[in-house]
């Protein structure tokens, strides 16, 4: 028998036969951009006929309206969470392996640190008993008649080798002191280490709440039960480790994803998969409302009406969703339109740890490199790899970290690129190409720029040098000014002309392209002019 149920919070339970209290153990968690669905296991004996199941350890916040339950030897009836009344639980973590071995450690820790506290303890008896002899000494005096000077010489002597000797004792035993210290504090931070790593294993939300299964068992014997429910405080991202090998024209993208929970429970040895799907988020199209437009006589003493376009204020309205990228896979698999990513190998996850990161895999792609050089606003060029994804699979946005020749050099929020498409990140200044944009001299005093009231000149020098020891291949950028107006009048001329203008599609943005060889210098003349009639004002 299998059957699927939904929840039933307002269905009364049936009277029935007794109470079985019973633990789950999270098997599967499908992780999503924003939350998860989780999948226990139960497993508990039952004899035959009706009883009240109550599972007592699923987290407070559990969506009590995204339960389902599916048992193979079960009839299962209503169902719903029990926040109230609920049976004492102990943490079902405290006989894992895991734990048993951190309480060994803590323990282990602790008689470290009473070792090393009686250490120093042996050390300051031995530094007061020396202390001790030194103040008896110094208070003995000789007494009676008996007392001749060979007596008194004997004494004298007998007391300063026994002074000597104690002196010598106490600085001896100060000396083992400060290392005996230094081992407390050791030991003191073994344990602290002992300690917080037991608490990490056994961290668990005290707030809890169970789930109440009317069921009815065939015969006597062990059933099986699988609990699926959606918890929010779950997500996860895509992240890269992005190597650049400028000399062997590749680059390496390993590709990994950054996992958080904050369920109040921790995951242990789950299967995990990644999905790309987003149950949270905006699941229909927005609406579009008819838009009443009027125009009024302008001489009416009417209230003032704004010539803007108003858009209504419509309460029922769905929200815009921010959208999420795919998901980041290293072999990706299709659920209808749903990338998702099943990771190898059992995960665990502690409930409260941010950003943990789990390696997936790597791609290695062959980029166009180049200096890019902005003579307007940089002093330097920067290295630049346009990069075409020429795998069959998504980069989905997520952090990116920029590494070039295995040196850390930023990082960038990568907005993601599809199979096919181009994108151009950047790797950092390259300090021996150096950039300078000057106006030249002239022989009236201006330095480079006249203006009248219908016309405007202006002259520019582009320089690069390279003062690296490696060739490179350079794009260099300037703009001019662009019009759509008949009436301004712009006009340029460059030596050596532009490789290119409009670049990128933005208007007015010119480039130049050239190879500039280790200790060569490149100069580009830049001269614009823009011209309109009188009485007009540019702007």
């Amino acid at each position: 028998m299998h059957r699927i149920v939904t929840l039933a919070l307002l269905l009364p339970c049936p009277a029935l036969a007794d109470t079985i209290l019973a633990k789950s153990q999270i098997t599967a968690v499908t992780l999503y951009p924003q939350g998860a669905q989780v999948t226990r296991a139960v497993s508990f004996s039952a004899p035959a006929g009706a009883h009240d199941l109550l599972i007592t350890d699923l987290p407070a916040n559990t969506e009590p309206n995204l339960i389902r339950l599916t048992s193979p030897d079960l009839a299962l009836g209503a169902f719903a969470l029990r926040t109230d009344r609920l049976p004492p639980r102990s943490d079902a973590n405290t006989d894992t392996p895991e734990l048993l071995a951190a309480t060994a450690d803590v323990t282990a820790a602790k008689a470290g640190l009473r070792e090393a506290q009686a250490a120093v303890a042996a050390i300051n008896a031995r530094v007061e008993a020396a202390q001790a002899q030194l103040a008896f000494l110094a208070a003995l005096r000789p007494e009676g008649a008996a007392l001749t000077v060979e007596n008194l010489t004997a004494l004298t002597q007998s007391v300063g080798a026994q002074t000597l000797a104690a002196r010598q004792a106490a600085l001896a035993a100060a000396a083992d002191l400060p290392p005996a210290q230094t081992a407390v504090e050791t030991a003191q931070q073994v344990l602290d280490a002992a300690i917080a790593a037991r608490a990490a294993l056994s961290q668990r939300d005290s707030d809890y709440t169970a789930l109440s299964v009317a069921i009815e068992a065939p015969a006597n014997g062990e059933a099986h039960l699988t609990v699926s429910h959606f918890i929010q405080n779950a997500t996860w991202s895509p992240v890269y480790d992005m190597t650049l090998d400028r000399k062997a024209a590749s680059l390496l993208i390993d590709r990994g994803v950054l996992v958080s929970q904050y369920s109040g429970e921790d995951w242990a040895g789950v299967d995990l998969t990644l999905s790309t799907a987003q149950p949270s988020a905006q699941s229909d199209p927005s609406v579009l409302w008819p838009d009443l437009r009027q125009v009024f006589d302008a001489r009416t003493d009417g209230p003032l009406v704004s010539a803007t376009r108003s858009v209504p204020m419509v309460a029922d309205a769905a929200p815009m969703a921010k959208q999420v990228g795919m998901t980041l896979t290293a072999a990706p698999m299709l659920q209808g339109e749903t990338v998702v990513y099943h990771y190898p190998g059992a995960v665990s996850v502690a409930t409260g740890v941010e950003n943990l990161r789990l390696a997936l895999d790597s791609l290695k792609m062959t980029p166009q490199i180049e200096a890019r050089a902005v003579p307007s606003r940089d002093r330097t060029a920067f290295l630049l790899a346009t990069l075409t994804n020429d795998s069959p699979e998504i980069l989905l946005p997520g952090t990116a970290f920029l590494y070039r020749d295995s040196a850390l050099v930023g990082s960038v929020q990568f907005a993601g690129l599809a199979s096919g498409a181009k994108t151009d990140i950047g790797f950092g200044a390259i300090e021996g190409l150096r950039l300078k944009r000057s106006m030249p001299e002239r022989s009236t005093g201006d330095r480079g720029f006249i203006s009248t009231s219908t016309q405007q000149q202006e002259t520019a020098v582009l320089t690069v040098e390279n003062l690296t020891a490696d060739a490179w291949p350079l794009r260099v950028l300037d703009q001019i000014p662009y019009s759509e107006q008949e009436d301004l009048k712009i006009s340029f001329t460059a030596e050596p002309a532009p490789s290119e203008t409009d670049f990128d599609g933005k208007r007015g943005i010119l480039s130049w392209q050239f190879d500039l060889a280790a200790g060569e210098k490149q100069q580009i003349t830049l001269s614009q002019k823009l011209t309109w009639p009188e009485g007009k004002v540019l702007q």
